[in-house]
């Protein structure tokens, strides 16, 4: 039996289940989400618990037990407390600015790279160089928190660029062969 899958979910206080035949939906303080039940997968809720169980033992089956366990123990935490990446900017003169809507970072680009923010999506600047990416889904978060580090990743050389909060990286020695820098 799936390790992950057999543990039951904890359903926090305010969260409400609604189990359908091929989805469940939760409905929390921040929002609404909807986790899909895969063939061959069931739900039920005991005891303030959501159980996640299969039907048969076909390795298929096997295989989405854990998967389906994990979305839907996103969803619950996504509704309940939400889920929030942190991003750092690291170079001389980059910085990164809120408007409405917008991000503008200043990343070494002759112009300034615009970034429109989702609507599902929040984004908080704390200060010129930490960016906050907030959200009730789990997946949406980190793929919006991608992309903004796509505009300039770390570089190996200097380590300058976009890096995840506490992202460990190792600079690289100068190359062989030049002289005089």
């Amino acid at each position: 039996m799936s390790r992950i899958g057999k543990q039951p979910i904890l359903i926090p206080e305010g969260v409400k289940i609604n189990i359908a035949a091929d989805k469940i939906e939760f409905e929390g303080v921040k929002g609404k989400l909807t986790s899909p039940l895969l063939p061959g997968i069931k739900a039920k809720v005991e005891d303030n618990q959501l159980v996640i169980e299969r039907t048969d033992e076909t390795p298929k089956v096997r295989s989405f037990h854990g998967l389906n366990r994990t979305l839907a123990h996103n969803c619950c935490v996504g509704v309940s407390k939400g889920f929030e990446k942190k991003l750092e900017i690291i170079g001389v003169g980059y910085r990164a600015k809120l408007d409405k809507s917008q991000l503008e970072l200043n990343i070494g680009y002759s112009k300034p790279v615009v970034y429109k923010v989702p609507e599902d999506i929040e984004i908080v600047v704390e200060k010129s160089t930490q960016i906050i990416v907030k959200g009730i889904n789990k997946q949406r978060v980190g793929q919006e928190a991608y992309i903004i580090r796509s505009f300039r990743p770390l570089e190996p050389y200097k380590l300058k660029g976009i890096r995840y909060a506490g992202e460990k990286l190792i600079k690289k020695e100068r190359k062989a062969g030049v002289v005089g820098v």
